[in-house]
């Protein structure tokens, strides 16, 4: 179970003290733990309860959705959001926020494309040594200037994209990655006819959720998130924490946009606009709490997952373009926003 998070008031700017987190083998039996894990549970896993109920009712509606191509599509196309979204969730629990990770998306796919001529190795090493440094930019700037989130990773997003830009001639030159290449293999090829992407991403969100549950680094970012000022005080490596957490987001978000251009054959420079508003909405409605200190790599997943159910069902309709999930995503974050608000209340007043 994540540590109880300290919330910040909307609009009062003051924090709760530092929470003692009590191992639940020592908290005393009643109703109020129950309680608490209850609200505890629909925080971190209402997200599935929906996302089942999409599915199911959308297996009744439309027969070509239920059928197993329809959901290899689904999930490869979820996979690299996925990505994305893992580092993001591991900047929010801290309690930030990374607008730079759809334009880090696409540089590192262009950036993949252009030096597969060389193999593999400089396609991947590439993008994650530009991208990284751009994320460890970001993270000292809020961590060690103490400048606002917000603030460096707009820059950041403006100044990737120039990046990406300046490499491609303006957009004029595209870079396509050799179709017999181990690269191209690496996004193209499929085992039981689910593609890389996917076990790569589900591999990644699984390493992601055991650093964050079961590792003292993991446990610093859910503190850092509750209440910077007390995990300063426990003598916590806040700083490098959120450092780190900035440098794997770049990280991943380079990477998955390399893993995008190994499935495209190409770096295309259109991509990846937007992208972080879906990074954001999906870690969101995945339970994790914009203010910080809580939150989970599975609800996250789910909420990629989600987001993904919706674009597809769109595509089933027909007769809506895209632009409509949109509307549906941020309907969704709006219940989810106000539904977290609700739980925080609850529990606190418990």
């Amino acid at each position: 179970m994540n540590p109880t998070p300290s919330l910040t008031a909307p609009g009062t700017g003051t924090e709760d003290p530092a929470p003692v987190t009590v191992p639940d083998a020592e908290r005393p039996s009643g109703g109020r733990t129950t309680a608490e894990g209850l609200l505890s549970l629909v925080q971190r896993q209402g997200v599935l309860a929906v996302l089942l109920l999409v599915v199911v009712v959308a297996s009744f509606a439309y027969p070509s959705f239920a059928t197993l191509d329809n959901a290899r599509g689904v999930l490869v196309q979820a996979s690299f959001l996925a990505v994305v979204a893992l580092g993001m969730t591991l900047v929010i629990i801290t309690g930030g926020i990374d607008l730079s990770v759809g334009s880090v998306f696409a540089l590192g796919g262009v950036l993949a494309a252009w030096a597969s001529q060389w193999g593999l190795i400089p396609a991947l090493l590439v993008p994650l040594l530009v991208c990284g440094a751009i994320g460890t930019l970001n993270g000292l700037l809020i961590a060690r200037a103490g400048m606002a989130p917000f603030i460096v990773t707009l820059a950041s997003l403006l100044g990737a994209r120039g990046l990406l830009l300046a490499v491609t001639d303006e957009g004029a030159t595209t870079y396509l990655v050799p179709k017999d290449s181990a690269f191209a293999g690496l996004g193209q090829g499929s085992v039981g006819g689910f593609g890389h992407p996917v076990f790569i991403a589900l591999a990644l969100l699984g390493l992601g959720g055991l650093v964050l549950q079961r590792t003292s680094f993991g446990q610093t970012l859910f503190a850092v998130g509750g209440s910077g000022d007390a995990a300063t005080l426990m003598g916590l490596p806040v700083a490098r924490a959120k450092v780190t957490v900035y440098l794997l987001s770049g990280l991943l978000a380079g990477f998955a946009g390399a893993l995008n251009a190994a499935r495209l054959s190409s770096g295309v420079t259109i991509i990846g606009t937007g992208m972080e508003l879906d990074a954001i909405a999906a870690v969101v409605i995945g339970g994790t709490l914009l203010a910080g200190g809580a939150g989970s790599v599975s609800g996250t997943l789910w909420g990629v997952l989600l987001l993904a159910v919706i674009q597809n069902l769109i595509n089933q309709i027909g007769s809506l373009n895209s632009s409509y999930q949109s509307v549906v995503s941020g309907g969704f974050l709006i219940l989810v926003v106000v539904a977290q608000r609700y739980v925080s209340r609850s529990r606190r007043t418990l």
